[in-house]
């Protein structure tokens, strides 16, 4: 493939082309524009492009001078205080290149760091936030004590809206020469749940079978079990069919191989879908709430699910 051509195809995005932030993009642009930006906390879900923001904003803000200046750890691998004393100061510390007066340091997954490690990357903050400028990454920001919390901006970040999911996967779908159905895209977005990593990475183990993206391959290849089906069970134990309900509960545990923590969140959510009185929805959601706490500690995944629809069809 011609150098030009591979560039072109797979350059960097930059903010402008982000989707579904626009109320946190429009203020990263504006430090772009103003060439200064404060210490940041960007905050959300998995997937909603948090990453991909402070790279662009970086990229946008740094150009040629991009590689001397910007600077990704994941906290996740590096939790300890040691990688604040040693990688992140000695970053910090250097000069930057170029016209800008500052560096800028992403810490991603920092809601990983432990409370030691965070209380020493404030005082870093501190000491160095004329040459360096740092934006921590976090699923949950409740994580970050309190005193980062007040020196940073914080930008949520929020789940993405199904039309701006489907829209990138028929662009993928197109350039990839893949056939995605209606079903097919339907079943990705009911699974990925606004996470258009999710999404993405759905869509291409679906495509290595070679075959049309349907609801089934999708829900074939990601271990969840078709919410149709959820719905079936809890139709049949409602009508007084536990026998039958219990049978298909024992398919999709091991016919199917779904995962019992995985099954009960989708009888919660189809649950949340039942044409019930509010009184008994919230009865059997505090029921499947008890349920899922006790698959994760370790009870049998059978003997719950099949206490819950018992619990179910006496209401």
């Amino acid at each position: 493939m011609d150098f030009d051509l591979w560039t072109e195809k797979y350059r960097p995005p930059t903010l402008k082309e982000i989707v579904g932030q626009e109320h946190v993009i429009e203020s990263l642009m504006r430090f772009v524009h103003s060439q200064n930006v404060p210490h940041c906390l960007f905050a959300g879900p998995p997937g909603t492009s948090k990453t991909t923001a402070a790279i662009a904003m970086a990229r946008d803000l740094f150009g040629n001078t991009f590689d001397r200046n910007f600077m990704e750890l994941n906290a996740s691998d590096e939790r300890g205080i040691d990688v604040v004393r040693n990688q992140i100061k000695n970053f910090a510390r250097t000069m930057p290149a170029g016209d800008l007066p500052f560096k800028i340091l992403v810490l991603d997954e920092a809601d990983h760091l432990t409370t030691d490690a965070q209380h020493a990357l404030r005082r870093t903050m501190e000491s160095y936030s004329v040459s360096c400028r740092m934006i921590l990454i976090c699923n949950y920001s409740s994580r970050i004590i309190p005193p980062i919390q007040s020196r940073c901006a914080i930008f949520r970040f929020a789940r993405l809206e199904d039309n701006a999911i489907t829209e990138r996967l028929d662009h993928i779908a197109k350039q990839e020469k893949v056939t995605l159905l209606k079903s097919g895209r339907d079943a990705i977005l009911y699974l990925s749940e606004g996470d258009m990593r999710a999404a993405i990475n759905l869509l291409q183990a679906a495509s290595s079978t070679g075959e049309k993206i349907s609801n089934r391959i999708v829900f074939s290849i990601s271990g969840h079990a078709d919410p149709s089906t959820v719905r079936k069970v809890l139709d049949k134990v409602t009508s007084g069919n536990f026998d039958d309900a219990l049978e298909l509960l024992k398919s999709l545990l091991y016919e199917q191989g779904i995962s019992p923590l995985d099954l009960i969140r989708q009888i919660h959510r189809e649950i949340l879908r039942l044409e019930i009185s509010q009184e008994r929805r919230m009865t059997l959601l505090e029921k499947s709430a008890e349920t899922e706490f006790r698959i994760a500690e370790g009870a049998s995944g059978e003997v719950q699910l099949a206490a819950l629809l018992a619990y179910v069809g006496l209401e």
